[in-house]
């Protein structure tokens, strides 16, 4: 049986161990890390082969306000697990706001009308077909799960309790080897209430504590308002998303910026380019893209818009090979400027 006992430190951290594991996630999710530890132990324990029987090997609700990386959250275990954030099985739960609608993810049963036609979503086949040599455990997100018409929760208790799905030709998929994730926006509303009186990242920084307990107050509440004892009482872990300050929305936009730069590696081959972008640049597409109330939400769209857009012009005007693109924002401006000192371009509106 492979050892996860920690204090060795020649020991090489793979994905496969939970130090390599943990070390993955910590890279690729900033500011959360009540989060991290409430999920990391579900899948120590399943590794070490202690998983109950009959159960998934971990059932988790996130919530928290909108924008601090409750999706994120999945998507990087997925590509840690797994290599690709797409290896998931993503259940929109605002396409199932009826019941009938929520038909569609085990299949209507022979004899009933659209029985060939109606092809159920939540398969055996398509829970292995997010599984990989890496890893056996399928991840499967149940995304505001708040917004599903109550038919799906009661659908998902016999899920929850005993790992087990009845589609509508009477086949069972077998959850065992699932890690169910549901995000969900509850509580939202009270949550901007109790930031409200100190707004700002300065006022959070200085009572984090005492709000962090509020919060996860407020979002409890609503969860025990919402859903049955019965559904709530089959959760292993509920996790309270915090606000993100100034220095994890500052992280956030690091990790957005390398990815776009190995992104242009990726897509240009021999004809790639570096981007820096300057203090000033940093500073306005935080600006653009964060806030206290909204989180990182709006940032993949201001660098969408104020970065990579103008890059698209500007590399139709010509970038040599190796060239160092540098974007900065002069005081008071309303867009990017872009300089490539060795071709001496002239700067593009980003608007």
């Amino acid at each position: 049986m492979r050892n996860f006992r920690g204090g060795s430190k020649s020991k090489k951290e793979t994905p496969g161990t939970v130090s390599g594991l943990k070390a993955g996630l910590h890279k690729r999710i900033v500011g959360q890390p009540a989060a991290l530890e409430a999920i990391v132990p579900h899948i120590k324990i399943h590794q070490a082969g202690l998983s109950p029987e009959g159960r998934p090997a971990g059932v988790f609700l996130l919530l928290g306000p909108t924008g601090t990386g409750k999706t994120k959250t999945v998507e990087a275990l997925a590509e840690v697990l797994h290599g690709s954030e797409r290896n998931l099985l993503r259940i929109d739960c605002a396409e199932f706001q009826m019941d009938h609608e929520v038909a569609k993810l085990i299949g209507a049963p022979p004899g009933y009308l659209g029985h060939r036609e109606t092809h159920p979503l939540l398969t055996q086949a398509k829970l292995n077909s997010v599984v990989s040599e890496r890893s056996p455990l399928s991840i499967v997100l149940f995304d505001e799960i708040e917004k599903a018409a109550p038919s799906l929760t009661r659908l998902l208790l016999g899920v929850l309790d005993k790992a087990t799905l009845r589609l509508g030709d009477n086949t069972a998929v077998n959850f065992e080897r699932s890690l169910i994730f549901l995000t969900s926006n509850l509580g939202a509303r009270g949550m901007a209430r109790e930031l409200s009186p100190g707004f700002g990242f300065d006022a959070m920084a200085g009572c984090r504590p005492a709000l962090s307990s509020k919060l996860e107050s407020v979002a409890m509440r609503a969860v025990r308002k919402h859903f049955s004892p019965e559904f709530v009482n089959r959760l292993d872990t509920v996790v309270t998303y915090q606000p993100l300050d100034e220095k994890s929305l500052s992280e956030i936009l690091d990790l957005q910026l390398a990815g776009l730069q190995q992104h242009i590696h990726s897509r240009r081959g021999c004809e790639t380019f570096y981007l820096h972008v300057a203090a000033s640049g940093r500073k306005f597409l935080l600006n653009a893209g964060t806030s206290p109330e909204y989180g990182a939400r709006e940032l993949k769209r201001a660098i969408q818009r104020h970065l990579i857009t103008p890059l698209a012009e500007l590399i139709e005007l010509g970038i040599e090979p190796g060239a160092t693109v540098i974007a900065d924002a002069p005081k008071n401006s309303t867009r990017l400027h872009f300089r490539v000192p060795a071709i001496r371009l002239t700067a593009l509106d980003a608007a």
